[in-house]
């Protein structure tokens, strides 16, 4: 296994160039903040922007935990890349996450500032200082459940860096927990009223009774006690609410909806 690494500070743009970089040199692998992404998958780990504070991610990032180290190491063997890139803010960080992830010593350190000019990395800087946006080096669909209820997107902010455009991969964007701009949160009352929304305009359903929430790391569970028509096809109806709550919740509120449990109470 061939080890590489891509050094520079906080907010410069590692792990949007890492793709690109990973693309030109056809590196397979990627570790990056307590990731391990093998072809564009999330194949272990749990990202440390989810982490509550700046020390937790750093933690994170250089799998402190033992539990976490373990896994990494074992799905890096029995994933087993011809290569690999690790990204980290110092050539001392990136040395420290090979060692602690029994990998192979680095034998190329790329800096940050070899292959990205000073343009792009202030433009980096202040997504990242204003906006409190961190990429992340995969598609914004391997992210749904590692950020159940954060903002994340397909990245749309770093247009003309990539060489070329069309076949740059995607990565996600995502403000988390410890941005600079302060912490946020999606009251129940707004699940609850989007629920009651598209509810509202499903003729089968004559009376929304209750609807419950249960938040959990990485979903938001849902159970709705309705009273249907006597005359529904109870089945179709009930697809039909749940199908559309997933979209709109999903849309507005970021959450990875992990179930929504329908009970019939009533028939009148």
């Amino acid at each position: 296994m061939k080890v590489y690494a891509l050094s520079g500070k906080s907010g410069t743009g590692k792990s949007y160039q890492a793709m690109d970089l990973c693309r030109d040199r056809g590196i397979e692998a990627i570790i990056d903040d307590g990731l391990f992404i093998y072809k564009n998958n999330i194949v272990c780990g749990s990202s440390a922007k989810r982490e509550p504070t700046k020390i937790g991610a750093i933690k994170a990032a250089l799998f402190t935990k033992d539990i976490r180290r373990a896994e990494a190491v074992r799905n890096i063997k029995e994933t087993d890349p011809a290569s690999i890139l690790i990204l980290g803010t110092s050539d001392e960080m990136v040395r420290k996450i090979a060692e602690r992830l029994d990998l192979p010593e680095i034998s190329e350190i790329i800096h940050i500032e070899d292959i990205t000019t000073v343009d792009q990395r202030e433009e980096a800087s202040k997504q990242r200082n204003d906006q409190g946006k961190h990429v992340v080096p995969v598609p914004a669909a391997q992210l749904k459940r590692q950020f159940s209820g954060y903002f994340m997107d397909p990245l749309r902010i770093f247009r003309g860096w990539g060489k070329d455009k069309d076949s740059s991969p995607e990565r996600a964007v995502v403000r988390p927990t410890y941005s600079y701009l302060g912490s946020y949160f999606i009251s129940e009352k707004v699940i609850t009223d989007i629920v009651e929304y598209i509810v509202e305009d499903e003729p089968g359903i004559k009376e929304l009774k209750k609807i419950q929430t249960e938040k959990r790391a990485e979903e938001l569970r849902i159970r709705l006690l309705c009273v249907f028509d006597q005359n529904a096809a109870i089945p179709r109806v009930a697809y039909a609410v749940q199908k559309e709550c997933v979209k709109e919740l999903e849309k507005m509120t970021s959450f990875n909806i992990g179930r929504i449990n329908i009970e019939v109470r009533e028939i009148g």
